[in-house]
């Protein structure tokens, strides 16, 4: 006979677990840019075995976020041409997004995510705040990103936005890049707001265009 079961929740497997915390710390920046990745170090440190740690190491260097070194890994620096290749697929994948996302023509509700990270990033640009800036900022992105239905999309956005993402986090200290930076966003949710697919992508083609601009120009700076 039947019963009514109660489903059993599976953990999320242990190496998914340390993959999201390596990947949380290199978007953070507390993962220095040559900082070399040790297995066994890595291990104590997060208080699992090896394994998944080198499951999760393996899974980053794929995604080209480390590199191999040896028997470690390293966090690696960007090369201009690095940035190209990385926009050069921003390019084909975001503004295309943003078209479908716009196609959707998403509700009030939806929608109120992003003119909340608006508003919490003029409130942090007015207060001089880069770090309070660039958290709405990637709140924002998440945001329109879980409305794009094609997920493995999202997940190639996710890959290269994350490459540039501690550069990003010195461009956002500059107030000119701030303020550059809500003008583009405020204009990309005013097209999501109208469903108009053509305006969204073309306001996520010009954000792009002056990201990578301002970040060429750091790099040469350096």
């Amino acid at each position: 006979m039947l019963i009514n079961l109660q489903a059993i929740e599976r953990p999320e497997p242990l190496g998914d677990r340390v993959y999201a915390s390596l990947r949380e710390l290199l978007r953070a920046r507390r993962l220095a840019t040559g900082q070399q990745l040790q297995e066994a170090e890595l291990a104590t440190q997060l208080g699992v075995s090896r394994t998944p740690v080198r499951e999760a190491l393996t899974r980053l260097a794929s995604e080209g976020l480390v590199v191999a070194d040896g028997r470690s890994f390293i966090v690696p620096a960007l090369s201009v041409s690095d940035i190209d290749d990385i926009y050069a697929l921003r390019f084909l994948l975001e503004p295309a997004a943003l078209r479908l996302v716009a196609s959707s023509r998403p509700d009030r509700q939806q929608l109120a995510p992003l003119r909340q990270g608006l508003d919490d990033m003029a409130a942090a640009h007015a207060a001089g705040d880069g770090a309070a800036f660039m958290d709405a900022n990637y709140r924002y992105r998440d945001t329109w990103t879980n409305l794009v239905p094609n997920k493995r999309m999202v997940r190639a956005i996710q890959i290269y936005a994350d490459h540039v993402r501690y550069l990003r986090a010195f461009t956002l200290d500059a107030p000119d890049v701030r303020t550059a930076v809500l003008k583009g966003l405020k204009r990309l949710t005013l097209a999501l707001a109208a469903g108009d697919g053509a305006a969204a992508s073309a306001a996520m083609r010009a954000h792009l265009t002056k990201a990578k601009a301002v970040l060429l120009e750091m790099m040469h700076r350096a």
